[in-house]
């Protein structure tokens, strides 16, 4: 995507979301993950993200995307890199999800609005309040 100054804000809307989903797909091992991606595995790397994010969010708010990408060479630490949809009410955010061994990384390559304002400011409330409204929210104990 072409980087815009209301980009790095969206990116850490998208990523804090999105971060229960993240420490999800790193407790699976990374040499499963691109495994996966190797052998173009795209149903169950589907099936994996559902899962990992259907603890979160309600059902078909993030899907795996069209593929991914990793990283493995003699003496680093893997890095996989996942295609994500996030489809909350108004909008679909193409993004990729970079995962390491300690964080997660998200770098948003599209977003479409279904009914844009002309503020930029308004579509980067609207993607906040939409997220946050496809989350589960837990009760707090009173």
């Amino acid at each position: 995507m072409k980087k815009c100054p209301y980009t790095k804000q969206r990116e850490e809307i998208v990523a804090h979301a999105i971060r229960s989903v993240a420490s999800e797909l790193r407790l699976l091992d990374a040499a499963d993950l691109i495994a996966l991606l190797r052998l173009e595995c795209h149903g169950d790397l589907a099936d994996l993200v559902s899962s990992a994010a259907e603890l979160f969010f309600l059902p078909g708010t993030v899907n795996f995307g069209i593929g991914g990408d990793y990283s493995l060479d003699w003496g680093t630490t893997p890095q996989v890199t996942l295609d994500i949809e996030l489809k909350p009410v108004g909008m679909t955010v193409f993004a990729r999800l970079t995962l390491l061994e300690s964080h997660g990384a998200v770098e948003i390559n599209h977003i479409t609005f279904d009914d844009p304002s002309q503020d930029p400011h308004e579509n980067t409330a609207l993607l906040a309040a939409s997220l946050e409204a496809s989350c589960f929210q837990i009760a707090s104990a009173a």
